[in-house]
């Protein structure tokens, strides 16, 4: 049994829902479906396991502008790819949405702080 996901706030949620309708926008015009083809779905569930396991949660940025980047290099370049072509779109589809990511894209990202604890075998 897989553990339960953890809830995410306001902010999270929405960040998540604006991920997903990129995604159908994509996945609408390219594979001609309603629902997501197998390779889409995918990559929402990737996305989605990556927000889940952010290291900043609350205080999550964009991840365009996020010090972390969390992807490994072929999602992150399949992400890209999908925003490139939905992100033009979603202001006219999804105003509210693409109005909130821009907002939250403009904001400066944390400071991820390091573990300064000694770690086990050395000194």
């Amino acid at each position: 049994m897989s553990a339960a996901a953890p809830p995410h706030s306001r902010r999270l949620a929405r960040e998540l829902k604006t991920v997903r309708a990129m995604i159908a926008l994509s996945c609408r015009h390219r594979h001609d479906g309603l629902e997501l083809c197998e390779a889409c779905g995918a990559r929402w569930a990737y996305a989605r396991a990556r927000v889940d396991h952010c290291p900043f949660q609350e205080c999550k940025p964009t991840c365009a502008s996020c010090t972390v980047h969390c992807y490994m290099p072929s999602m992150r370049e399949r992400i890209r790819d999908v925003m490139r072509y939905a992100g033009p779109r979603m202001m006219w589809r999804h105003p509210l949405l693409s109005l909130w990511h821009i907002l939250h894209g403009r904001q400066q990202p944390p400071v991820l702080k390091r573990d300064s604890s000694p770690r086990p075998g050395s000194g």
